[in-house]
C-alpha cells in the first residue's frame, strides 16, 4: 500500500489544492493532509520541503513527490484502477482529459476576476465580457458532457470522475459570485456541491480565518 501526503493550502482560497483533494475524498483514498498557509502576497509558506516548484498542490507518494493537479490526479488514477477514475468508454474518457486539461490552462479572465473565496458572497462582482465567455464555455462543456455521457448518474460522466473534481472549484466560484446558469448546467453544479466531498472541503473553508490579501480583490 502506497504512503499518500498531500500539501494544500487554504481551502477558502487555493482552487488548485482543492482538485486533488476531492479527488481523493470522494474516491475513498486514505491520505495525509499536509495543510500549509498562504501570505498576504499569495506564496506558500513552508512549501520548499515538499514541493520542487514552491507550489501547491504536491502529493508525496511514498516520499516522492508528484506536483501540479493534473498530474496529481493521473497519477491517482493509475495508482487505484479499481477507482474508475476516468469514464470506461475511451471516447468518453478522451473528453474528459480534453476538458480538465482546458480547465487546467485555459478560463484566464475567470480565474482572474472571480478568484475562489468560499467564504464571500460577492453577487456580480468581476464580470466582464472575457468572464462572460469563460462562463459560457463552461456551460458548454458541462451541458454537452451531461448529454453526451451522462446518463448513469448526476455528474459529467454520469458517476464521479477526474473531470468533475476539476470543475468543483468552478461550481464553488460560481456559487460566490451568484452565477445565473441555464437549468442543464445548474443541475450539474448543484450535484457537485452535495458531493460528501465538496461539503466537507467548503465547511472547512468556512472554518478558516486567514485573510490572504492577494486572493481579496474586493475587500
Amino acid at each position: 500500500m502506497k504512503q499518500l501526503k498531500l500539501a494544500i493550502a487554504n481551502k477558502n482560497y487555493s482552487s488548485w489544492s482543492m482538485r486533488p483533494w476531492v479527488l481523493l475524498r470522494q474516491a475513498g483514498i486514505d491520505f495525509e493532509e499536509i495543510g500549509l498557509k498562504f501570505s498576504d502576497e499569495g506564496r506558500v509558506r513552508g512549501v520548499e520541503p515538499y514541493s520542487p516548484t514552491r507550489q501547491v498542490p504536491v502529493l508525496l507518494v511514498d516520499g516522492e513527490p508528484v506536483w501540479d493537479s493534473l498530474a496529481i490526479c493521473e497519477a491517482v488514477a493509475e495508482l487505484f484502477p479499481d477507482k474508475r477514475l476516468w469514464p470506461a468508454d475511451a471516447r468518453a474518457r478522451q473528453i474528459a482529459r480534453s476538458i480538465c486539461a482546458e480547465m487546467h490552462a485555459g478560463f484566464r479572465s475567470l480565474r482572474d476576476a472571480m478568484p475562489m473565496n468560499i467564504r464571500a458572497s460577492l453577487p456580480g462582482r468581476g464580470m466582464s465580457p472575457g468572464v462572460q465567455k469563460d462562463i459560457e464555455r463552461i456551460v458548454e462543456i458541462w451541458e454537452s458532457c451531461r448529454g453526451r455521457h451522462g446518463s448513469a448518474g448526476a455528474l459529467l460522466f454520469g458517476q464521479f470522475s477526474v473531470a468533475d473534481a476539476f470543475y468543483a472549484p468552478v461550481a464553488a466560484r460560481f456559487l460566490t459570485y451568484a452565477v445565473g446558469l441555464p437549468p442543464q448546467a445548474q443541475r450539474y453544479a448543484d450535484a457537485l456541491l452535495m458531493l460528501p466531498a465538496v461539503r466537507d472541503w467548503m465547511a472547512q473553508a468556512r472554518r478558516e480565518t486567514e485573510f490572504v490579501r492577494a486572493d481579496e480583490p474586493y475587500s
